[in-house]
């Protein structure tokens, strides 16, 4: 039988000794992507500092404002005043970088009836340049900025070009709940609702033809379906253009595959049509506009692998120059192209073909998943890294791509455990989470924690049911959710630094920012396994080559092995974890772990 809680207590003796790193306040921009630990939040799960704003504004119940902190599909009010009163949280955490969850105005309610949910994660947008009024003003996101950049912090803003929230409606779909999607070639941009249809828009060459004038000959929509807006949302959109309907692809719901993976409407929401060269002006003028008057300091983007690629390549250099006129050298662009397999080509395509600078390195998670909430071998990892050279620019595109265990979407690393190993003891699952917690801030890329996970929060599945709050919650759904490291539910708030997920996570968040190999040097895999058990990976620092040996064991058995190590090394420094041993012989070093143990060692070299 294992001994994880007595092994997990040991380890944590250790790691807690270590306070909280703080941000480095001096020449923040000059960091790089890959110097910084990322947190990762939606503003209204996170803090309610202003209840003055819960309804953002709206009279009425729940359908109308869009509040009820009971749904967990409505806003609960949490608000960006909440969030900056909150900064010394999650700085004590050891993150230097914030990725705020999309703060635009969003439709507060859609959907059928019975299918209503609100705005409240942001991505259902109506005005492009004012903040939600349910998370506050455009005031207080200047404050909040400045109040991070104060501290040293840097500030991701989470944006969406490839669709609005859903206000064109589809007279052939009126009352049904899916909209088909209709392709080019059987619904033609020439033929009114199909190819037998009346002629339309003469002289249009198609959408892969991207001039003002091509797209000036595109004047009825009613290609595919006849699109109109309610009387009473004529108007909603911010920038006005963004109500013309002809600027949209009006082709019904995306299958995620082939030509509607770019052209069709996510769940329902409007596609712009990126590729008229209006709403590309359009987007770069609104988000050209954010990095002007506030100074952030890089992108998040949604669903970036939905836009065409041509999108991209104009956006993202015009945001990198709006950036660096703003004296921001170093401007993150990271695009969300999920995936849930390990094979990083799927991912490195968009860093070549969209030239996006970094994508969410979705790989990475799964890996962790598969083996550490999983049985997959260790040689999971042998496929992830062997992906690095398939990047833009290889290994130096790889080390800036943010990796993560999970996130809003896809759920939390602690629920794919539980799942995976529902007769698990709580000393195990903690053990595993701690486990992934180690790869998370030790291996290449730029580590993302969301909100919560260093709580202990176990979420009943994903989407909604990974969205709980951090301050006190109402939902009946989140409340008996059964939490690690803590006797507490949700409905309790939860800023303490006490979790020993909190501690093991600060701890580690120090090592990596105090140890140039863990956020800019090179790797090396050393040692994997086809079954569960050893993965071994040597970062060496940029300056001095200096070798961290990085060892994780995803069995639940203890293993003792000798690993290769550079030929001058003499003796090893355990950093965090146990099982550094000794130098056996030039070039081994002897490993030893508990189950589902780690170990950071700090190699020791001939002069």
């Amino acid at each position: 039988m294992l001994k994880l809680a007595t092994r997990t207590a040991t380890a944590l003796a250790l790691l807690f000794a270590a306070p909280a790193v703080s941000a480095q306040t001096a020449d923040y921009r000059a960091r790089l992507p890959q110097d910084e630990v990322i947190y990762f939040l939606l503003p209204d799960r996170f803090e309610n500092g202003d209840t003055a704003n819960d309804r953002g504004g709206l009279k009425g119940g729940p359908l109308v404002t869009g509040f009820d902190p009971t749904a967990k599909g409505f806003y609960h009010g949490g608000d960006l005043k909440g969030l900056t009163r909150r900064l010394d949280y999650i700085q004590s955490l050891g993150a230097t970088a914030l990725w705020v969850g999309p703060i635009f105005k969003n439709k507060p309610v859609q959907g059928g009836p019975g299918q209503q949910s609100a705005g409240y994660h942001g991505y259902w947008i109506t005005d492009f340049t004012q903040v939600d009024p349910h998370l506050g003003t455009n005031a207080d996101f200047a404050a909040l900025v400045a109040a991070a950049h104060a501290r040293g912090m840097k500030v991701y803003m989470d944006i969406i070009i490839n669709h609005t929230a859903d206000v064109i409606q589809y007279r052939e779909c009126q009352a049904k709940r899916e909209c088909p999607y209709r392709s080019r070639a059987d619904y033609p941009y020439q033929r009114r609702l199909g190819i037998t249809g009346k002629p339309i828009n003469p002289g249009f060459a198609g959408d892969d033809v991207r001039t003002p004038e091509n797209f000036a000959r595109l004047t009825d929509p009613a290609y595919a379906y006849t699109p109109f807006v309610p009387a009473a949302e004529k108007a909603v959109k911010v920038p006005a253009w963004l109500n013309d309907v002809t600027l949209y692809h009006n082709r019904g719901d995306t299958t995620y595959r082939n030509e509607s993976s770019t052209v069709g409407d996510f769940v329902g929401l409007d596609d712009l049509m990126t590729e008229n060269p209006k709403v590309v002006a359009g987007m770069i003028d609104i988000f050209g506009g954010w990095i002007d008057r506030f100074g952030i300091d890089g992108f998040r983007i949604d669903t970036a692998r939905h836009v065409n690629p041509e999108f991209w390549t104009e956006f993202v250099p015009a945001m990198q120059a709006r950036a660096k006129a703003k004296g921001i050298p170093n401007f993150h662009i990271f695009g969300e192209v999920s995936d849930h397999e390990v094979r990083p080509a799927v991912l490195a395509q968009h860093t070549i073909v969209d030239k996006l600078p970094a994508v969410l390195d979705f790989s990475f998670r799964q890996a962790v998943v598969e083996t550490v909430a999983g049985t997959r071998g260790t040689d999971a990892f042998e496929a992830l890294f062997d992906g690095d050279a398939l990047y833009a620019k290889g290994f130096d595109t790889a080390v800036q791509l943010p990796t993560f265990t999970g996130n809003h979407d896809d759920g939390r690393f602690s629920t794919f455990v539980r799942k995976a190993f529902p007769q698990a003891s709580d000393a195990e699952v903690m053990a595993r989470v701690m486990l992934s917690n180690a790869m998370l801030l030790t291996l290449r890329g730029v580590p993302t924690i969301y909100s919560g996970d260093e709580q202990g929060f176990v979420s009943d599945g994903n989407d909604q049911d990974a969205r709980e709050d951090m301050f006190a919650s109402k939902v009946a759904v989140y409340n008996d959710n059964r939490l690690l490291g803590t006797d507490t539910t949700n409905a309790t708030a939860h800023f303490g630094q006490d979790n020993p997920l909190f501690r093991q996570t600060a701890a580690l968040a120090k090592l990596r920012l105090t140890t140039p190999a863990l956020t800019r040097g090179r790797q090396q895999l050393r040692a994997r396994e086809e079954t569960p058990g050893l993965l071994a990976i040597s970062r060496f620092d940029p300056d001095s080559g200096a070798e961290v040996l990085l060892a994780f064991n995803t069995a639940t058995t203890p293993l003792t092995r000798q690993v290769e190590v550079g030929i001058g090394a003499t003796g090893a420094t355990t950093l965090s974890g146990s099982g550094c041993g000794a130098v056996a012989a030039p070039g081994s070093l002897t490993i030893t772990l508990p189950p589902l143990g780690y170990a950071v060692c700090a190699l020791k070299a001939t002069q």
